[in-house]
C-alpha cells in the first residue's frame, strides 16, 4: 500500500483555522441556516439519507468528532443513543454545545463535550472506544493528514462498531464555481489552499476580524485507503447526487432541502458517504 504523500501547508495552520472557527460560533448561533430555537424544539437535525445509513442508534455509544457546537450530536440523543460525546478543537464551541445539551436536559451522563484536537482524541475523550465514530460534512478538509484522522477515528472504534463519515465529494474542489462543469483546478493537489474570506457560509457579509483559512483537498481514494489501512472494514461507499449548499451557481434547491444540478444536466457526485467497521470477535 503506497502512503499518502505529504500535504504542504503553513506551521501556523492549527491555531489560524481555530481564531477563524471560535469567533464564528456566535455568528453561527444567531443564523437563521442553524436556527437554535427550532431546534431547541424539533431536537433533530440528522439528513434523511445519514439516518437511513447509519441505522437505530437505540442504546448505543457514539462519538462525534469536529462536532462544532453539537447539533448533530445532541440529534442523536434524542434519536436514542444510550451516551454521545462530542469533540471539537473550538472552546467557545464545546461551551455553546454544553449549554444547549443543559438547556434541552441532557446530563453529562448522556452527552459530554470534550475540547480537543482531532488529532489528540484518544486520548481525550472519556471512553476507550465507542460503538460509533460519526464525523464528517466539512470536516475533512481542516485536516492536512488523513491517515493520521483515520487511524485515531479508527482506534476508538469498538469491536462490533462502526465509523460513518458523511462528507462533500473532492470531485468538486477541481471544478469551476460558476458551472461546476469544467476541470478547473488539480484534483490531487497537496497544496493548502490559504484563503482570506471575511464572513461565513451562514452570512457571507458578516463582519468578522479573523478571515484567514487553511485547507486542504483529499482525493477519494486516499481517504477510503486510509481507512482500509486502519484495520476498517469497508462496508459500503456511496456516492450522491445533491448537496447541503449552492457550491455551484447552476445547482437549485429543491422541495427536499438539497441542492442539485437541473434535469437537463448530466449528473456528478457532490456528497459522499462511507460506513467503515470493525470486526466483532466472533467475526
Amino acid at each position: 500500500m503506497c502512503p499518502t504523500p505529504r500535504h504542504t501547508g503553513p506551521a501556523d495552520w492549527r491555531e489560524t483555522n481555530r481564531a477563524r472557527w471560535d469567533e464564528r460560533v456566535a455568528l453561527h448561533t444567531a443564523s437563521e441556516y442553524y436556527d437554535q430555537d427550532g431546534f431547541r424544539r424539533v431536537r433533530d437535525v440528522i439528513r434523511d439519507f445519514e439516518t437511513a445509513e447509519v441505522g437505530d442508534v437505540t442504546g448505543r455509544t457514539l462519538l462525534h468528532l469536529q462536532c462544532h457546537f453539537g447539533q448533530d450530536t445532541l440529534s442523536w440523543v434524542h434519536r436514542g443513543a444510550a451516551h454521545v460525546v462530542g469533540l471539537d478543537f473550538s472552546e467557545p464551541a464545546i461551551e455553546t454545545a454544553r449549554e444547549l445539551a443543559a438547556e434541552l436536559g441532557y446530563g453529562p451522563d448522556r452527552a459530554s463535550f470534550v475540547a480537543a484536537d482531532v488529532y489528540d482524541a484518544a486520548e481525550a475523550v472519556p471512553d476507550a472506544s465507542y460503538d460509533i465514530v460519526y464525523t464528517g460534512i466539512g470536516a475533512l478538509n481542516w485536516l492536512p493528514d488523513v491517515v493520521r484522522w483515520a487511524e485515531t477515528a479508527a482506534s476508538l472504534v469498538a469491536p462490533g462498531g462502526f465509523l460513518y463519515l458523511a462528507e462533500f465529494h473532492p470531485l468538486c474542489d477541481a471544478l469551476d464555481e460558476e458551472t461546476g462543469s469544467r476541470i478547473t483546478y488539480d484534483y490531487f493537489s497537496r497544496d493548502a489552499w490559504v484563503e482570506e474570506t471575511p464572513g461565513s457560509y451562514t452570512d457571507f457579509s458578516a463582519p468578522t476580524a479573523n478571515n484567514r483559512s487553511v485547507e486542504w483537498q483529499h482525493p477519494l481514494g486516499d481517504v477510503i485507503t486510509a481507512l482500509a489501512g486502519a484495520g476498517l472494514r469497508i462496508d459500503f461507499l456511496h456516492e450522491h447526487d445533491m448537496t447541503m449548499f449552492e457550491r455551484f451557481r447552476a445547482l437549485r434547491r429543491n422541495d427536499d432541502g438539497f441542492y442539485r444540478f437541473p434535469g437537463n444536466r448530466p449528473r456528478i457526485p457532490l456528497m459522499y458517504s462511507v460506513k467503515a467497521s470493525r470486526p466483532g470477535p466472533a467475526e
